[in-house]
């Protein structure tokens, strides 16, 4: 067993931990932190059917940015779309036998990395050129976008340019998901793909892309605007009113 090998194997069960746990524990401080008022952004949706409407426009379609910035969502819209099929894509290197919904958005999971690739610029020259963006990011943002740049960059050099062994490396994949490992491929490109991606694995619970899972418990987008009809108290606050 090669060094390599053991290497993004240990790295691999040691960020995926760090992923689960981080994401778990975040959801967690998320669903426990109290919403003392009632906040929601106008115009607010009267029933929870419609809140949870609302959440999934803005969660698939980006609603409130689209009326916000139309350049923005088209770039935001761009990457967020071109990932999802990305990744669909990638099943292929974890199921066997690959499925055959998998099978046949392979052509198109390639050319979305172009889209991909296109929204991140988009995004990173925002950041660049807008001075109001430009004086609210931190070096924090740029490097994220950067370091998902050089995932898609390298992993489209690996579909498009210099192509490894897909075969060995699905034998590793597989093998760390079963923990019977077996050799991966030591080209450059690949291993510094998956290297980015163990970097990006570790940060995610503790970076801003943590906007995933928090949109869902933004009290701006998933309160009720009943406020007229029920009075709006915090659990927090009843559970202090009950023990006077």
């Amino acid at each position: 067993m090669g060094f390599w090998t053991e290497f993004y194997a240990l790295s691999f069960y040691l960020a995926t931990l760090i992923l689960l746990a981080g994401l778990a524990h975040k959801i967690y401080q998320y669903a426990k932190t109290p919403a003392p008022l009632k906040v929601p952004t106008m115009p607010a949706p009267l029933t929870q059917r419609g809140v949870v409407l609302r959440v999934l426009s803005e969660v698939v379609l980006f609603r409130s940015l689209f009326r916000a910035n139309k350049w923005i969502w088209l770039f935001g819209m761009l990457f967020h779309a071109a990932l999802w099929l990305v990744l669909m894509r990638h099943l292929r290197y974890f199921t066997e036998p690959v499925w055959t919904w998998v099978v046949l958005i392979q052509p198109i999971g390639q050319y979305a990395s172009f889209a991909m690739m296109i929204g991140l610029v988009g995004l990173l020259v925002r950041r660049i050129f807008v001075e109001r963006i430009r004086y609210i990011s931190s070096p924090s943002d740029y490097l994220m976008l950067i370091l998902l740049l050089v995932i898609g960059g390298s992993g489209m050099m690996m579909t498009f340019v210099a192509h490894t062994d897909i075969v060995q490396f699905k034998a590793f994949v597989l093998g760390v998901m079963y923990f019977d490992w077996q050799a991966i491929p030591t080209d450059s490109i690949l291993l510094v793909h998956l290297g980015a991606i163990l970097l990006l694995m570790i940060i995610f619970p503790f970076s801003k892309l943590l906007h995933a899972p928090g949109v869902f418990f933004s009290p701006s987008r998933n309160q009720v605007d009943n406020s007229r009809e029920k009075r709006h108290v915090a659990k927090w606050a009843i559970k202090k009113f009950e023990s006077k």
